[in-house]
């Protein structure tokens, strides 16, 4: 599944679900991403999947800051 930075924003304004619960599935989709990436990836699109990731990481500091704003700060380059 193609995630879209709308899908982003829902995860972190559902009301029902727990910080646990939402945080478990931005890290999954975040997860997916990479490891759908392989050898044959083109820049363009390892790009577009960093871009996605930042976002995620964006999306969790709205949830737990400290978490959020450590992965932001250590992603590569």
């Amino acid at each position: 599944m193609k995630y879209t930075y709308e899908n982003i924003d829902k995860i972190v304004e559902f009301k029902t679900w727990t910080i646990k619960q939402k945080l478990d599935e931005l890290f999954r989709i975040d997860c997916d991403m990479y490891t759908n990436l392989g050898i044959e990836s083109t820049k363009k699109e390892r790009d577009e999947v960093k871009r996605m990731s930042k976002q995620i990481y964006k999306a969790i500091s709205k949830i737990d800051l400290n978490i959020g704003k450590h992965l932001i700060v250590n992603m590569d380059g």
